[in-house]
């Protein structure tokens, strides 16, 4: 399986000449970035605000999709921007680097964002209702703030424009535009960001809980203001050689993050289940990976039923009461019968055993459980059915309150276990 560095050594090789002339206009080189992270308490996405265009440019919010390949949003009319140009078919040099699927043209009387001739397509993918659709392949410049507080302009950063249809936007939090793609594209905004300002090619999540009172997390890019210390449990990132994008060419590997489960426990006992579900075989099935999509934890439903089995067994032991199920949740207890704890509720603790880890990642109650309503609270993962795509989908809320380091150089991933270990959150986030 190839290694995530080489695989951006050679390309960060092929497109350094593409992106050679869009220096940032700032007079200092920033060192890192940041975006914050905001959590909708209706759709449990996450999303964050962006800048983009000038005089006047729009401001507007994006869901934050891990695995996206790259930042698209509506261009309804709205948007206006004096530095906002379309790529040409005939850019082929940046049409092959968005990996584009053709050539569109404007269908409307009056050519603007969104409607334009003979421009590189892209396919924009709606997750929440699994529908994808045609985007002009844009540029403009992008604002974003650096860790040192101050704001630095990116020119021509790339996008896709899409011109609204019905649904485009269905399942997308209210006041959402749009998705921002973090995955290892080219056209993604780490690799951009670190193309561009020569910064480490990393960035880091941290993102906010769902307790009642919890504030912003963040996007770190190039490096975070925590010490390497709090980043101390480190695994490899692997490649799935088969795309799991909605739309790509034969031959392309996934650009997700996917790293290696070598087993499940629960409170110290391993789980009995099929091991081979842990690995991606040759046509792409299997492993581990991250989503901010996906709310919950997506289990294969032998690997569930194995983990809820064991879970419950433990429960039991510590005297948890078992109520009915809530979906789309499987395993449910009284709230009176589970104590609180530093790191949650006190529950038996879950640990994916990692390739190459010293320690596994521990699973904590308060990433573990969720609090479905005042007297009922149930083990936050899903069942994905027999036959899904990746065996293991790590969602959301078991990445809460971590922080999870994604460095493409070194292609590894690295991250801190809970940070009620230490008595802080990403919502109250300080260096140490």
């Amino acid at each position: 399986m190839a290694s995530s560095s080489s695989i951006y050594f050679l390309f960060s090789i092929a497109i350094l000449f593409i992106l050679g002339s869009n220096a940032a206009t700032t007079t200092s080189k920033p060192s890192a970035f940041l975006l914050p992270i905001y959590k909708d308490k209706a759709t449990l996405q996450y999303y964050t605000n962006i800048k983009m265009g000038n005089n006047p440019g729009m401001e507007m919010n994006v869901v934050i999709d891990l695995g996206g390949l790259f930042l698209w949003f509506s261009c309804d009319g709205t948007y206006d921007s004096q530095s906002y140009h379309p790529v040409s078919c005939d850019d082929s040099a940046k049409c092959e680097a968005a990996k584009t699927m053709g050539c569109i043209s404007c269908l409307g009387p009056v050519t603007r964002p969104g409607c334009t001739n003979n421009t590189c397509s892209l396919s924009p993918f709606n997750p929440f209702n699994k529908s994808l659709s045609g985007g002009g392949l844009s540029e403009d410049q992008l604002v974003v703030s650096s860790t040192d507080g101050l704001k630095t302009i990116i020119p021509s950063f790339p996008f896709a424009c899409v011109s609204p249809f019905t649904g485009y936007l269905d399942g997308f939090a209210a006041g959402t535009k749009g998705m921002l793609g973090l995955s290892r594209s080219l056209i993604a905004l780490p690799t951009q960001l670190s193309l561009k300002f020569k910064i480490p090619p990393k960035f880091s999540l941290c993102l906010p809980s769902s307790t009642p009172n919890s504030g912003l997390g963040n996007i770190f890019i190039g490096g975070g203001p925590y010490s390497s210390k709090s980043v101390t449990i480190v695994t490899p990132l692997v490649i799935n050689p088969v795309s799991t994008a909605p739309a790509f060419f034969v031959g392309d590997a996934s650009e997700e993050y996917f790293i290696n489960v070598k087993s499940i426990n629960v409170d110290a006992k391993t789980v009995s289940l099929n091991t081979s579900l842990l690995t991606i075989d040759g046509n792409g099935f299997g492993g581990t990976k991250f989503s901010t999509i996906e709310p919950y934890t997506i289990l294969h439903t032998s690997i569930y039923k194995a983990v809820l089995q064991e879970f419950a067994n433990k429960a039991a032991s510590m005297k948890m009461t078992r109520v009915a199920s809530v979906a789309p949740f499987g395993l449910c207890f009284s709230s009176k019968t589970i104590r609180t704890s530093g790191t949650g509720p006190a529950v038996p603790a879950i640990d994916l055993v990692l390739e190459s880890s010293r320690a596994p990642w521990r699973i904590y109650g308060h990433n573990s459980m969720v609090q479905v309503n005042k007297n009922v609270m149930c083990l936050g993962f899903v069942d994905g059915g027999s036959k899904p795509r990746t065996s293991i989908v790590i969602g959301g809320h078991q990445m809460e309150d971590n922080i999870l380091e994604f460095d493409l150089a070194s292609s590894r991933l690295g991250f801190s276990s809970s940070l009620l270990l230490k008595n802080t959150s990403c919502s109250h986030f300080r260096a140490f």
